[in-house]
This record gives structure tokens, C-alpha cells and sequence, in this order.
């Protein structure tokens, strides 16, 4: 995606990101109002508009490595809604103990590590810069007053104070954060402190903001393909990524919003490469702020495994993930499985199980709507196969050109329904 020059984003910075401290708390989803106490919004003056709040940006939770205390985690997030009213959510899902964020802030990302001056501003949690998320929590951020810019670069920056045990975060981020490996340097706009690159994101799965009254969000629920695995580093090749920008240059869609919930190598019945999709639907995906729309790609994992399953079992999943879904007022959009002939571990068997979960997810009616990304990418002259010039090389997983041609198969008057 085209990224405005510096200087242009610098003389822009105070509209782009007036980032001044709310004194309200934003309401807690239901996984969080669970692991925290409840609070009282403070009251404050009225918006002029009415608006709704939306996720901007997600990425899965996951078990990481060892949680390290005193250091501070920068970590460059890119929007897909444009809002006010900034928050965060930090997440110690997969923690065996609390972890203790000292402070956290958000600025608008110039270069590397560095930020533009002026941009970077303290957020709060329940009006104090310190908060303790106990394991298996997750803890927003009160809101900032100004407003977010969409397609923007943001760096959040997190200072742990105190942890141990594993950390929680997303493994596959296909964008580099930074890390200053001692002390508190949250608030620095500089980068100098941040010696250390990282392509996880520790801690942060969540950004949301308050965007005019019924917009909503998408959300992607998938595996390495959905991750972004192969797509060009630090670049926002992702389907999702190009589908966010669709959506934004769409004045027809009141879908602004897009959350990338792909977990490399995960399944949908089984765990591995994170829990699986069944287990952390509800967290990654059915807690997300404005959430109007599922797009369930996943499957090729548990049909190149072994032993894999049948197709019926599959399917049965992706019943479930639907049932759960509607239930949470979301509508699900399926999409099916794409060809990868080629790869190591595919085999006559697991190509017969991918003709029939495609054949439920193209003939069956249960989904709300169908995104043949299978269609989309495979070879004409020899349909288990990748078309060349969409193939990453490895056979399994798209190049940049691939990702986009997903994003052009999505139909966005198809991504609402009557929920």
C-alpha cells in the first residue's frame, strides 16, 4: 500500500493523532469483563456524533517465549478503520502468571523505531498508567481523544515492569517491532533505545477506535495464508491488508474495519500451531469490537495432516464456528480451501478430502456467503496446482500477486447479511 512521505505525515500529525487522555473507560468485552473488575465510566461531554466502537487492527494471541520484565516492547501496528477515542488491548491469554504493564503509549510511527515528534501520548487504564492483567486476561486502555487516521503506521509501546513465565503475543507478524531490552522507554519518541528487531508482537491484540455509527469490522479467522506467510515483510501484503484497503476506497460498505486472526500452521479441530480455530474463536474473533462479518479460511492443515481427518469432521467445524457465529449476531462468510499439489505432505487422499469440504463450502447454503479463493488461484491446466504466477514457490502459500487476486475475489456486497 502507498505510504504518504514524512514530511507530509509530519505537518499532519496533530489531525492524524491528538492523542489527549479520556477519562472514560471503554466498556470490557465479555472475555475481559471475566479476569477483571468491573468500573464505572466517568461521565464526559457528549460526542457531536454518534459513532460505534470498531477494531482497526488485531492479530491472534499465542504462546511466545519467556516473558523478560523490564524492558519495553515498541510494537508498529497498521490501521484499517480511521476513528477517535484510541484503545488498546493488552492480553496475557496464555500467561502462567500476572504481568504487570508499568506504562503504555501511542504515536504515530515516522521511521524504524523512531516516532514523529509530538505524537506520542500516555494511555491510561482506569485513569492509572500501571495495570496487573492476572493470566489468562486481557485489559483495554481508556480511550485517548483525537482522531486516528485509516491505512496509518502506529507504534505502541509497552513497558513491562514485571512478568515471568511465557509470554503471550503473536508469532508471525510479518512486520518488525522493536525492543529496548532494559528499562522504561515508552514515552521516548526516539528509537535509539530500541536495539533489538522482533517480528512478534508481544502482549498487544488489539487496536480499536470509535468510527461513525454503524461501521463495522471484519474479521479473518485462518491459518498461514491469512498471517501472511511469504508476503512481503513490512509491506501490508496480506489478503486482509488489501481487502482493509478495498473496503476503505468503498464509500458503498460501512465495513471499515479489519482484524487479521490467522495463526500460521493452526487447525480447525485440533491444536498445534496455537489452540485451534474451535477453541479460540470466541477469544481472537467473537470478542472483536464492531464485529459484523466472519471470513473462515481454514482447513488445509488438518487435511495435509497425519493422521487427518475426514471431510465430514471438517466440516462439522466449520458447523460449529457457523452456529457460534450467527449466535454472536456475526455473519460467516466461507471460503474454500486453495490447491497445494507440490507441497510435501499433499497426497491423493488430502486432495479428495479438499474437492469435498469446497464442495460443502460452495454447495451446501450453510454459509452466509462464498469466497472461491480456490477458483481464484489455481491452475487452469491442473487445478490441485497453484497458477504460477500467484505461487510463493513453495506451493502452499501465495506471493504478493496471489494475495491480492484473494482480495479481488471477495465480494464486498456479499460480506453483509440479514443478522
Amino acid at each position: 500500500m502507498n505510504r504518504p512521505e514524512l514530511p507530509r505525515r509530519a505537518r499532519s500529525t496533530v489531525a492524524v493523532l491528538a492523542l489527549v487522555v479520556s477519562a472514560v473507560l471503554a466498556a470490557p468485552t465479555a472475555a475481559s469483563a471475566r479476569t477483571a473488575p468491573a468500573a464505572a465510566p466517568t461521565a464526559v461531554t457528549a460526542p457531536t456524533a454518534p459513532t460505534t466502537s470498531v477494531v482497526t487492527w488485531g492479530a491472534s494471541a499465542d504462546r511466545l517465549d519467556a516473558a523478560v520484565p523490564a524492558r519495553t516492547h515498541r510494537i508498529v501496528v497498521h490501521t484499517s478503520a480511521g476513528g477517535s477515542g484510541l484503545r488498546i488491548r493488552l492480553s496475557n491469554a496464555f500467561g502462567e502468571q500476572p504481568v504487570t504493564f508499568g506504562r503504555a503509549y501511542a504515536g504515530v510511527r515516522a521511521s524504524g523505531a523512531a516516532l514523529v515528534p509530538g505524537t506520542n501520548r500516555a494511555l491510561t487504564f482506569r485513569g492509572a498508567a500501571s495495570v496487573t492483567v492476572p493470566p489468562g486476561g486481557s485489559v483495554y486502555s481508556d480511550p485517548l481523544r483525537g482522531s486516528v487516521r485509516p491505512a496509518a503506521d502506529l507504534a505502541v509501546s509497552v513497558y513491562v515492569q514485571d512478568a515471568a513465565g511465557t509470554a503471550t503475543g503473536h508469532r508471525m507478524g510479518l512486520q518488525t517491532s522493536y525492543i529496548a531490552p532494559a528499562g522504561d522507554h515508552a514515552a521516548e519518541e526516539s528509537g535509539t533505545a530500541y536495539t533489538q528487531r522482533t517480528t512478534f508482537r508481544y502482549y498487544l491484540d488489539a487496536v480499536v477506535v470509535d468510527a461513525p455509527r454503524g461501521t463495522g469490522a471484519v474479521v479473518a479467522l485462518g491459518d498461514s495464508i491469512t498471517d501472511g506467510a511469504i508476503s512481503t515483510a513490512d509491506a501490508n501484503r496480506r489478503w486482509p491488508d488489501f481487502l482493509a484497503e478495498r473496503l476503505r476506497n468503498d464509500r458503498r460498505t460501512t465495513l471499515k474495519g479489519v482484524a487479521n486472526e490467522g495463526i500460521s500452521g493452526n487447525k480447525v479441530l485440533s491444536d498445534g500451531a496455537g489452540v485451534s480455530a474451535l477453541k479460540r474463536l470466541d477469544r481472537d474473533v467473537l470478542s472483536q469490537r464492531g464485529l459484523r462479518t466472519v471470513i473462515l479460511l481454514e482447513g488445509v492443515n488438518d487435511i495435509k495432516a497425519t493422521p487427518a481427518p475426514t471431510a465430514a469432521q471438517v466440516i462439522d467445524g466449520y458447523r460449529e464456528i457457523i452456529r457460534r457465529s450467527h449466535a454472536a449476531g456475526a455473519c460467516v462468510v466461507g471460503a474454500t480451501v486453495m490447491p497445494y499439489q507440490g507441497w510435501e505432505e499433499w497426497n491423493e487422499s488430502g486432495e479428495a478430502v479438499r474437492q469435498a469440504v469446497n464442495a460443502f463450502v460452495r454447495e451446501s447454503h450453510a454459509f452466509d456467503a462464498v469466497v472461491d479463493f480456490d477458483a481464484a488461484v489455481k491452475d487452469p491446466a491442473a487445478p490441485a496446482k497453484f497458477l504460477p504466477a500467484y505461487d510463493s514457490g513453495d506451493h502452499l502459500h501465495p506471493n504478493d500477486a496471489g494475495m491480492k487476486a484473494m482480495s479481488d475475489a471477495v465480494d464486498i456486497g456479499g460480506l453483509r447479511c440479514d443478522r
